[in-house]
């Protein structure tokens, strides 16, 4: 009985120092860059959805769950609430003005990232007519970051009688 005692303990011993010794799991290192350049790449086809005046373009960038807050207005729930408001700002659009969307800030891990960033509205002659920020949380889905909640906010003063 001593010899198996002696034995259950000197394998439970082994075991403990064999576990202790193994390499915990790696967690994947995002390469930051690449996360950035897709993100940035995203907020480009962003804006030249908006320049072309094209609502599903611009759409693409959100899942189909997604919440927008916007200054002055009520969130907007769903990519198809997103898009409605697109299609008809751009319908209301007869300027040939353009917006440029910059990454500031980026968090990721995981399958989650978080980006701050500027936007600036110009003129058709590259005269700079208003600018602002804005976050949008994105979530890696079939590969690929899709923005589910975006906020923007403005710079400029609001305007009595909004």
């Amino acid at each position: 009985m001593k010899k198996n005692i002696k034995l259950f303990g000197l394998l439970a011993l082994l075991a403990v120092i064999i576990s202790a010794c193994a390499t915990p799991e790696k967690e994947e290192v995002l390469d930051m860059e690449k996360v950035k350049n897709e993100i940035q790449a995203m907020e480009d086809a962003y804006a030249a959805g908006e320049k072309a005046k094209d609502a599903d373009a611009v759409a693409a960038y959100y899942s189909e769950d997604a919440i927008s807050y916007s200054r002055n207005k009520q969130p907007l729930s769903g990519k198809a609430a997103i898009r409605k408001n697109i299609a008809d700002s751009i319908a209301k659009d007869t300027t040939e003005s353009y917006n440029v969307y910059k990454v500031v800030d980026l968090f990721a891990e995981g399958d989650i990232a978080v980006e701050i960033g500027s936007w600036t509205e110009f003129d058709s002659s590259g005269v700079e007519k208003e600018n602002g920020n804005y976050m949008s949380y994105f979530k890696k889905q079939d590969g690929k970051y899709i923005c589910i909640r975006d906020m923007s906010t403005t710079t400029s003063p609001v305007k009595s009688g909004m």
